[in-house]
């Protein structure tokens, strides 16, 4: 994806290795709460939207079959992320961070456009680097959830490792399968804006944990199908192979594939992101259409 012309977008802050401070604690939005330990991580229904990606082996598949599953956070995080640290970290300052800045910038551009259509005014999210830990206004950060959004202080974490992750442990190599990530993450920024978010997390607080993970599944599938709306509204920016990237890099992480690297059998109650072959199509459809209207996964027969 051509990208080298644009500015990094200037919504941007890198904590460095372990740094930034967190005021308050609070749940993380999109997923996660303040997670003390690989276990919690793995029992709890809060992770980042990358979280299972990273999870191997017999983790993956003891978070799938104990109490495991996903629900949208509350978000109510007292405080948020108010600082860089020590100062010492500049954000955008190596190859795979400056990408991610200006993968970011177009997202702006991109939904602010969307936005005004709407007469509506857009308001951008923050994205936060993080080398091993870090801390949001969800509480902690730890590279091995994966690249989270938290509603609490509108912002989305990553650790940079996580593209050599996806492209070493699952295949989904190229630029375009990372801003599809990226971009992913900034279709639950719009959820948050639009109040979805707020619909879906009121709806999962009465819901069984079979009810709370579809919820979740419609949930990232609408994300996916934003990322495809953002790609599709900058088509003279992609090249040949861009595509196939993105549906590979969404196939990888559907939930049936990620139970079958893990030895398991698919159960679709279990399912938090959705299957391969639903984040494919709805990736697909919003590279199609070009239009967020047509990402409503939660219309009567959509999912």
């Amino acid at each position: 994806m051509r990208l080298d012309d644009l500015d990094p977008s200037k919504n941007v802050r890198d904590q460095g290795r372990g740094g930034g401070r967190s005021f308050g604690g609070g749940s993380g939005g999109g997923g996660l709460g303040l997670l003390l330990s690989f276990l919690p991580m793995l029992l709890g229904r809060k992770l980042g939207c990358g979280t299972i990606l990273l999870i191997g082996g017999a983790a993956l598949a003891f978070m799938y079959f104990s109490g495991g599953g996903m629900q949208l956070a509350d978000g109510t995080g007292a405080g948020g992320f108010q600082s860089q640290g020590s100062g010492a970290n500049v954000a955008c300052d190596t190859q795979e961070e400056r990408f991610a800045c200006q993968v970011l910038a177009s997202t702006e551009q991109t939904w602010a456009k969307l936005f005004q259509q709407q007469g509506e005014r857009y308001r951008p999210a923050t994205l936060t680097f993080y080398d091993q830990s870090g801390q949001s206004g969800c509480g902690a950060a730890q590279s091995a959830m994966g690249p989270f959004y938290c509603p609490a202080d509108q912002g989305v974490y990553l650790d940079t490792s996580f593209f050599n992750e996806m492209s070493t442990r699952l295949g989904a190599k190229g630029d375009f399968a990372q801003a599809y990530v990226i971009a992913h993450e900034i279709g639950h920024h719009i959820q948050n804006l639009t109040g979805r978010a707020d619909q879906v997390r009121n709806a999962q607080r009465t819901a069984s944990k079979a009810e709370g993970n579809a919820l979740q599944v419609k949930m990232e599938l609408e994300a996916d199908c934003y990322a495809g709306v953002w790609a599709a509204q900058n088509a003279d920016r992609m090249e040949p192979g861009d595509v196939e990237e993105g549906l590979n890099a969404a196939h990888a992480i559907g939930d049936d594939t990620l139970m079958r690297g893990a030895g398991q059998r698919p159960v679709e109650s279990m399912f938090t992101h959705g299957s391969s072959e639903q984040r494919m199509a709805w990736l697909r459809k919003g590279l199609q259409t070009g239009d967020p209207a047509a990402c409503d996964t939660f219309a009567r027969g959509a999912v």
